[in-house]
This record gives structure tokens, sequence and C-alpha cells, in this order.
């Protein structure tokens, strides 16, 4: 079940980042066919491996195995721009998120 909810993450977060199998693997420094024998089951990283993804991915690792924050890094960015503004600026993000959310759960 954790593996299965691994593999589908490493998936979802690379396309998103929009890079290859064997583009990722090579970036983190490992054989052309590492993160593909990881996305078909075959293996797992390492803890030591596991944070190279999460850099290379621009994800903190308890996001990784957040399943219903579907793109962390969108998240974070805007949470740091969110800090640049000034308390009238953040209500007004704050009312038109309650629009946006309205009726919407989580």
């Amino acid at each position: 079940m954790f593996e299965e909810l691994f593999l589908k993450r490493l998936t979802q977060l690379r396309l998103q980042k929009g890079v290859s199998a064997r583009e990722m693997s090579l970036a983190i420094g490992q054989s052309a066919g590492y993160i593909n024998g990881i996305e078909n089951g075959r293996s797992f990283p390492s803890m030591e491996v596991f944070f190279y993804i999460c850099e290379y991915l621009n994800v903190h690792p308890k996001d990784f195995f957040d399943s219903g924050m579907e793109n962390p890094n969108l998240l974070h960015g805007l949470e740091d721009k969110l800090l640049l503004l000034s308390e009238e600026q953040l209500h007004a993000i704050s009312v038109l998120a309650d629009g946006l959310t309205k009726g919407k759960r989580k």
C-alpha cells in the first residue's frame, strides 16, 4: 500500500517538474534507469537518495508523502510570496481564497 503510494507520488512530482525518469536519474547521480526502476516497483531508494530526490524535486520530505497536496512546489512558492505582502494585501487574498473555495472541503 505505502509502496504504491510512493511510486505514484514520485511519478506525479517528476511529471510536474517536466523531466524524464532518465534525466532525473542522472541529475541525482544515479544510473540512467534508476528512477524508472523505482517507478516500476523493482527497487526503492535509500534514505540518502530519497533526500536527493526531494531536493531535486524541490519538495520537503513530509510533503512528498502528502498525496493530498497535489502541487507542493506551487503551494510553497505561493507561501513565499505571501510572506512579502502587507496585512491589507493578505486580507484581500484571504477574501479571494474564501470566495474561490466556498463549498469545497479538504
